[in-house]
């Protein structure tokens, strides 16, 4: 199984898969790597709400805009339904490892090498939804993924194979992936798209 951050998303510019690890590597120069509880915390938290001010900086009909043409996320809901499901999948994983099973990694029927055909399905489940009900179901998830957080102490988040469900690597690498990266990948698209707009 591939770990810590080698989970395959969209990498909506290049037109092509590539490992989650990668995706944000495109980024490192200026997003830092949380190393400990407060830092997964504070840039979780940043980043989302950086990501939901950019949002909210655009009228109604931007809002609703499609994106140019060559992505798979084709608007801001898709991004959000995006992320939303996967917070559901971190959530799931914690519930079910925390009890002592092994959680469906990233999901019942897919393998991290597949995981382009997960988000093609995350794409089809949300197309109908309305913008509005995806915003507030992502601000439910993300709330809930900060209790794990929150709950949790410093060891429990980075000390690696702490807990038999996370394999060679730490429940933190999970939490970066689904929460600070995530939203960095997502403010990074949305603002490219609408550059391309112009």
């Amino acid at each position: 199984m591939i770990l810590q951050l080698s989970v395959l998303i969209e990498h909506e510019y290049a037109k092509f898969f590539v490992p989650l690890l990668s995706h944000f590597q495109l980024f490192k120069s200026n997003m830092p790597r949380p190393r400990n509880k407060q830092e997964l915390e504070d840039l979780s938290r940043e980043n989302y709400e950086k990501l939901i001010n950019l949002i909210n900086s655009f009228d109604e009909k931007e809002q609703l805009k499609e994106f140019p043409k060559g992505t798979m996320n084709r608007n801001i809901r898709d991004v959000l339904a995006h992320l939303h499901e996967w917070h559901l999948m971190m959530i799931n994983w914690y519930e079910i490892g925390m009890k002592g099973q092994q959680p469906d990694m990233p999901a019942k029927g897919y393998s991290w090498r597949n995981t382009s055909e997960l988000n093609y399905a995350i794409w089809k489940n949300y197309r109908s939804s309305k913008f509005n009900q995806v915003k507030d179901l992502l601000d439910s998830s993300y709330k809930q993924v900060q209790k794990i957080i929150q709950k949790h102490s410093e060891e429990d988040l980075f000390e690696k194979r702490k807990f038999k469900w996370t394999g060679t690597t730490s429940m933190g690498a999970y939490l970066i992936s689904a929460t600070s990266s995530h939203y960095d990948w997502a403010f990074k698209l949305i603002r490219k798209a609408k550059k391309h707009e112009k």
